[in-house]
C-alpha cells in the first residue's frame, strides 16, 4: 500500500513539473521558438553568406527581437530548425553587427560564438 501511495505521489510531481514547464516561458517568451524563427526568414540569404546584403526588414525583424527578447535570437540561432535551414550560427551571430544595431548585446557568448 505504501509503494502505491509512493508511486502515486511521484506521478503527480512529475506531471506537475511538466505541466509547468510546458507552460512557462522560455528563450523567446510565449513565443514558440518557431514563430521566431519563420519571422526571421527575411535574413536566411544573410545568415548563409556574410557577403549577402542584410535586407531591412531582417534589421527591423532582429532589432525587434533584440529589444523585446535579446536571448531569444541566440536560442533561434543554435536551434534544430536553423542548422536545418543551412544557416551558419557564425555568419548569423554577425548579423545584428551588420545591420548597425546599437543595443545588440556585443561581447556575449552565444553558445560557443562571441556577438561581434
Amino acid at each position: 500500500m505504501k509503494g502505491c501511495l509512493v508511486c502515486v505521489f511521484v506521478f503527480l510531481v512529475a506531471s506537475r513539473a511538466f505541466f509547468e514547464e510546458v507552460g512557462a516561458a522560455g528563450e523567446c517568451g510565449k513565443t514558440p521558438i518557431r514563430s521566431a524563427a519563420t519571422s526571421l526568414s527575411p535574413c536566411l540569404s544573410s545568415a548563409r553568406n556574410v557577403r549577402a546584403k542584410v535586407p531591412p526588414t531582417c534589421c527591423t525583424k532582429v532589432g525587434a527581437l533584440i529589444s523585446t527578447a535579446p536571448k531569444c535570437l541566440c536560442a533561434v540561432l543554435l536551434s534544430p530548425l536553423a542548422k536545418q535551414a543551412g544557416i551558419n550560427p557564425a555568419i548569423a551571430i554577425t548579423i545584428p553587427k551588420r545591420c548597425k544595431i546599437k543595443n545588440r548585446r556585443a561581447g556575449k557568448k552565444c553558445g560557443r560564438y562571441v556577438v561581434p
